[in-house]
Order: structure tokens, then C-alpha cells, then sequence
């Protein structure tokens, strides 16, 4: 498998790999989090271990590097020792292209294939380089926390504790990226108040005009930080 191409872009696409680790605990499934050093991409933000695919990462195509690239971050970010095959593929995340980004400074766009697995049952050792902090969070009480503005998500990490959400246990959610194809997030903004990031599906994705016509939907609606992910 092959990241898609289904949206145009003016400048290069960093591969890049995260996995989601899970455990289960005495009051439902928890995802670690980690909070990114402030003055790195995506600083002070909370986030799953992973980062870019390095050119030595091995595999015979780039959803295998980046599996690698998962496994290789994990380790160096948390000390946690994974197992490639025991990884299920969640989804896949494309920004939207350069001229679209409503980001302000420097652009970097990455394309993620995110990945989930058990953690194992071992200390987690924050590398105190490009993480300082981590906690073991149920995936609601993170999307709770976002609201009430004691952390900090990026759409993509958002999104994936909403679906988690919805899981009772960590095998449960892995047994869900069995005989599927993962969710393709190839990210088209509509600017506005409220901002919306839309995906293939939704009935605006190439035609924002049609943003508030009934018809199906694939967005997340950013109101502050009263997110709200619509999907049909």
C-alpha cells in the first residue's frame, strides 16, 4: 500500500510514522501521551510517539518504513520496546497543500500513517529532548482536557482519540484494523469562523461553497476549542 495522491501539492510531503500505544485500565482503555518540546514542530503540543522516516528505516514500501520509523521513535522517545507485526494500521493523515495551510512561519507539511499497538508493560523513559512530559490518559478525558484548555491537540490526534473513544478495550481497537482499509485523511481547510478541515466524503470537500448544504459529512469543526467531528 501507498500513501494516496489524491490532492495537489506545490512542495515535497516528509514522510512521517506515529503509533498510538495502549493499555487497559481499571476504568476503560489508555493511550500514552507526550508533551513536545516547545521549540520543535508541533512544540507543546500532546502527542503519540513517532516522527519522521529516516532514510535508514528498512521496508520494501513507504508504509513499511514507516512502520519501522514507528517502532525506531517509540524506543528513542519512551524506552518502550515494540514489535513491528504486532502494530495495526489506523489511518493515514496528508496536510492540506501549501497555499491552503493556515498556518503562519515556516511550512512543514508531513504525511503520517498512524499505527496502534499494545504497549508493553515497562517504564516509560521520556527522552527529556523533544518530549518532556507523558501520561497514560482515556481517550475522553484528553478530549476533555483540550476543552477546558489544560493541553494542547493538532486535528490528527484529536480526531484519533474521538474514534478511540469509542473502543471498550485496546484489543478491541486493534481487531477493528483487521481486514480494512484505514481511514485516508487528505486534509482540504475551509478558512472561516469557525475554521473546518474536510475529507473525502463530505459534501464540501470540492466544492466549499456547499459547506452549509445538508449532504454528507467528513469534517472536524474547529469553534475554539469547542471541536465537534461530524462524520456520516
Amino acid at each position: 500500500m501507498s500513501s494516496p495522491d489524491s490532492t495537489p501539492v506545490t512542495d515535497e510531503l516528509i514522510p512521517a510514522a506515529t503509533v498510538v500505544l495502549g493499555r487497559d485500565g481499571d476504568d476503560g482503555p489508555e493511550v500514552l501521551m507526550l508533551r513536545r518540546n516547545s521549540k520543535i514542530a508541533f512544540g507543546g503540543a500532546w502527542v503519540f510517539p513517532g516522527g519522521r522516516v529516516d532514510p535508514d528505516d528498512g521496508g520494501n514500501d513507504e508504509l513499511e518504513r514507516a512502520r519501522t520509523a514507528a517502532v525506531r521513535e517509540s524506543q528513542e522517545e519512551t524506552g518502550l520496546v515494540i514489535q513491528p507485526h504486532d502494530l495495526g494500521i489506523w489511518s493515514y493523515w496528508a496536510p492540506p497543500a501549501s497555499e491552503a495551510m493556515v498556518v503562519k512561519g515556516k511550512r512543514r507539511r508531513f504525511s503520517t500513517w498512524f499505527f496502534i499497538g499494545q504497549a508493553p508493560d515497562a517504564d516509560v523513559a521520556v527522552d527529556m529532548g523533544e518530549i518532556h512530559e507523558h501520561r497514560w490518559l482515556r481517550p475522553s478525558d484528553a478530549l476533555a482536557l483540550h476543552q477546558e484548555g489544560e493541553i494542547e491537540l493538532i486535528p490528527p490526534t484529536w480526531v484519533t482519540l474521538f474514534q478511540l473513544g469509542t473502543f471498550d478495550s485496546i484489543d478491541s481497537a486493534l481487531a477493528h484494523t483487521v481486514n480494512r482499509e484505514p481511514d485516508l485523511f487528505v486534509t482540504r481547510p475551509i478558512v472561516g469562523k469557525p475554521l473546518m478541515l474536510t475529507w473525502d466524503g463530505d459534501i464540501a470537500y470540492d466544492d466549499t461553497s456547499r459547506k452549509d448544504e445538508q449532504g454528507p459529512r467528513n469534517r472536524l469543526v474547529m469553534a475554539d476549542r469547542n471541536w465537534v467531528y461530524e462524520r456520516s
